[in-house]
């Protein structure tokens, strides 16, 4: 018995392949239609030489293609290679020979960008399926590098294959791979076996109680016992958190709901049009446009029951808004990384004050450690490293010295340790401070940037803020805050000063402004902080003390 994500997903399509699986606008899939389409494309790949173990990328927006590419990768035990669709060609340069995938499904509007970067970089690339497009055939690229790789259309590679369910058994060393940005450096390989993934990211442990499932089928079976929860993902399929609410959904018998773009107040229509139950977004970055469209349209969200945000920055005053809104349905904050999987998650309760991420009630495999690997006291307010036990990645891909730094053993117990500081309160609870790489060392006292945006949100004038260091003669570096304001506000030190030090000590507190009309992140949501650092180097602040 092996618990991989095609399996899992098999097993719903076999109990369950009349219900609508995916919908985006007037397309749907039923799980019938999923199972074949991605049965076809699998002997594609399989026709293009992929074996077990075989990278496989897929460059694509939240499609319906995208879902049944993901699903056909799994069912050949390839792995799949996600890319980040506003890579410029140097990082994806980076992605394609670092994965060393052998077949790229793309979108046919990257095909220029594809094209470019196959002529600058040496893979090992003979493939391309490409999604969309107007023309009678998919364009070819150019250059001798280029020259050879066999170009064939996503549906023209459906037509030609079989449809049968005809793959080798599949195996518990199975692997997921998900290439992670982060806030800083290159992006990296997280290697997981499919069950270690399934079990912290997709209900192989229960979310309330942490009792694995033991049952391969029991997943599917009490969706097909049950009623369909309609999920929809916001985040773009790049970021692990979105693929693995679309797994979830898949697993039990679920329908997702996918569109290409974000919209703050075209998320309002799409959950009144498909009737969604569950939204998934990546804290403020999502959150707080999307909450501020609602306030000012008129929008039928009455099929809602949650809102659950993990990955990103979701602050106390954007959650209540949401609380205030949706009284009746519950505001899921969780924390989780590309190498921890889940963490611990916590339901908002209107009016509480916290900073930083949230404070979770952690599952039994989340701890907080000292740097000799010892548990910090609880309530003694003692900063620690967020770690996690049990299912864990297996490494960084083609990385070794990164992957023995942040998968380490202690005491005979095998760690990850993603980089995040921590505190473990007197209730068991876990508050977040932040990633230790962009910490602030202001005097000797270490500042983590999250936790000084959430208290800046605070302000009203704030709409979205990031927070860096920069070089201090006295002190090494002190707190500076690039700051988009609401409506082009731009409020002063003072009184943004005033907010900070209701939440946080005097040290913590901003002592330079920047002004920009738009903070910079990733498509998930994640702060970019070097383009921060940048904007604060390339020019003198507009207000500093």
């Amino acid at each position: 018995m092996a618990f991989t994500i095609a399996d899992l997903i098999e097993h719903a399509v076999d109990l369950m392949p009349e219900r609508v699986a995916l919908e985006s606008g007037e397309l749907s899939r039923t799980y019938a239609d999923l199972e074949e389409r991605a049965n076809r494309l699998a002997h594609a790949l399989l026709d293009a030489g992929v074996k077990p173990g075989d990278a496989v990328g897929l460059y694509s927006r939240n499609t319906i293609e995208a879902v049944e590419s993901m699903l056909a990768i799994f069912k050949v035990r390839a792995v799949m290679a996600n890319v980040n669709f506003r890579y410029v060609e140097a990082e994806l340069e980076h992605i394609f020979t670092d994965s060393g995938m052998t077949v790229l499904i793309h979108e046919d509007h990257y095909t220029d960008r594809v094209c470019n970067t196959l002529q600058n970089c040496s893979t090992s690339i003979t493939h391309r399926i490409v999604i969309g497009g107007s023309g009678d055939s998919p364009r070819e690229c150019g250059g001798e590098r280029a020259q050879g790789v066999v170009v064939q259309s996503f549906e023209d590679a459906i037509a030609a294959s079989s449809a049968e369910r005809d793959f080798s058994e599949r195996a518990d060393d199975d692997l997921y791979l998900l290439y992670t940005g982060g806030t800083t450096g290159k992006p990296k390989g997280v290697v997981w076996r499919q069950e270690d993934v399934w079990r912290v990211l997709g209900g192989g442990i229960d979310w309330y109680s942490g009792e694995p499932v033991a049952d391969e089928w029991q997943l599917a079976k009490a969706g097909a016992e049950g009623g369909q929860l309609v999920r929809f993902p916001v985040p773009p399929f790049i970021h692990g958190g979105s693929q693995w609410a679309i797994f979830q959904s898949l697993f039990a018998g679920g329908k997702a709901v996918v569109y290409p773009d974000f919209d703050a107040r075209q998320v309002w229509q799409i959950i009144e049009r498909h009737g969604v139950n569950v939204v998934f977004i990546t804290g403020d970055a999502m959150g707080r446009p999307m909450i501020e469209a609602f306030e000012a349209g008129d929008y039928d969200a009455s099929t809602l029951v949650s809102v659950a945000s993990s990955a990103a920055l979701f602050s106390p005053t954007v959650k209540d808004r949401y609380v205030a809104a949706f009284p009746n349905a519950v505001i899921v904050d969780a924390i989780g990384s590309s190498e921890t999987g889940f963490g611990g998650m916590s339901v908002v309760v209107k009016g509480e004050s916290h900073v930083g991420a949230p404070r979770v009630k952690a599952d039994p495999e989340t701890h907080v450690l000292r740097a000799d690997g010892t548990a910090v006291e609880p309530g003694s307010g003692e900063v620690g490293m967020l770690a996690r036990s049990g299912h864990v990645p297996l490494c960084y891909h083609n990385d070794p010295a990164k992957s023995a730094a942040t998968f380490v053993d202690y005491a005979g117990v095998r760690f990850s340790l993603p980089g995040d500081f921590a505190t473990l309160e007197a209730d068991g609870t876990i508050t977040m401070l932040g990633r230790g790489s962009v910490s602030i060392n202001s005097g000797g006292e270490k500042v983590f940037p999250e936790e000084v945006e959430a208290a800046l949100k605070g302000h009203p004038d704030v709409f979205d803020v990031s927070v860096v260091g920069i070089p201090d003669e006295r002190f090494g570096q002190r707190v500076a805050a690039v700051i988009a304001g609401r409506d082009g506000a731009r409020p002063s030190l003072a009184g943004l000063g005033e907010v900070v030090r209701t939440e946080l000590a005097g040290y913590k507190v901003p002592r330079a402004l920047w002004f920009v009309d738009e903070v910079k992140r990733s498509p998930a949501g994640k702060p970019d902080y070097r383009w921060a650092a940048s904007i604060t180097d390339s020019r003198p602040a507009d207000e500093a003390e």
